[in-house]
């Protein structure tokens, strides 16, 4: 064999070992096979391949019906007309929702995805963590061409020192050269107003060199959410109506002194008292009681 010849076949081998070390090519996204997905970015490879990006589809989004989240009317209404707005090709807000913990900021997200397809919309939940969003920009490649209307949900957004990944999403709500597509919005939940720790900004007021344009920099990324929706922590009454609520739409059967009681005892186990708190309740009532947690027809439709 000559020179040549071997030249070649090693070559061939080469060639045929970096095919098999890069990922497969990406399939298209069918967005028609579910109504939520979890965005999976690929990681490059040690020779610097495509990343092999994909959306896990979900089965069932976990969640409750939008009219189970009592105490937060006024959120809820604003929420479910933008999200509704933007399901109809209409503009709409990025929102983030902010506030004490365990108050359904989440549930309250996935609720209105949930009521404005049940109402006729075509529209997709897509759930990005915070760690991914420096691989934001490859997720609205995938959308921009899509022909459906998306929702990117981030949740428990907050952003430590040294954390430069509040950047990525500060480009994507600006829009950069590209523009945010106009089929993509951005709903995020977070127990910080500004994202930020409120030390870290005291810190830049401080000892930066030019204190007000460091703390300008850290808060402006709240700013570009056009929608703020604001939850703050309950009383013991509307901690009741809730549990009352969850009661009645479960069809759990019990006298109204004994629910009242013993919600008020688990609440004071918990040392305090919110929708998660009431929901972790029912959960344990229901149990006790030897029910699944199934709402019926006629409770699902008041």
């Amino acid at each position: 064999m000559s020179s040549d010849e071997r030249l070649a076949v090693a070559a061939e081998r080469i060639a045929s070992a970096l095919e098999r070390l890069a990922p497969p090519p990406a399939e298209p996204i069918d967005f028609d096979a579910a109504e939520a997905f979890v965005w999976r970015p690929g990681r490059l490879s040690a020779f610097g391949a495509p990343p092999a990006d994909r959306l896990d589809p979900v089965a069932k989004v976990a969640g409750v019906d939008i009219d189970l989240l009592v105490g937060v009317d006024r959120a809820r209404e604003q929420l479910l007309e933008n999200t509704r707005r933007f399901a109809r090709g209409l503009p709409a807000n990025n929102a983030l929702l902010w506030g004490a913990r365990g108050m359904g900021k989440s549930s309250l997200v996935k609720a209105a995805h949930r009521a404005v397809n049940a109402e006729g919309g075509r529209l997709r939940l897509i759930e990005i963590l915070r760690e991914d969003l420096p691989t934001l920009d490859r997720l609205l490649t995938l959308i921009r061409s899509a022909d459906t209307r998306v929702l990117l949900f981030c949740d428990d957004l907050s952003f430590e020192k040294d954390d430069a990944h509040y950047k990525a999403l500060k480009a994507v709500l600006d829009g950069g050269v590209e523009g945010r597509p106009a089929n993509a919005i951005v709903y995020a939940t977070s127990n910080r107003r500004h994202l930020m720790p409120r030390d870290m900004i005291e810190n830049e007021r401080q000892v930066g060199l030019h204190p007000g344009e460091a703390v300008e920099e850290k808060v402006s990324l709240s700013d570009r959410f056009g929608l703020w929706l604001g939850f703050h922590g309950c009383g013991q009454d509307q901690y009741l109506e809730m549990v009352a609520g969850y009661a009645a739409a479960y069809r759990l059967d019990v006298a109204p002194e004994r629910l009242r009681a013993e919600a008020i005892e688990w609440r004071q186990t918990r040392g305090s008292a919110s929708g998660r708190v009431a929901w972790q309740f029912i959960q344990d009532l229901s149990g006790r009681l030897g029910r699944r947690l199934e709402r019926s027809d006629e409770a699902a439709g008041r």
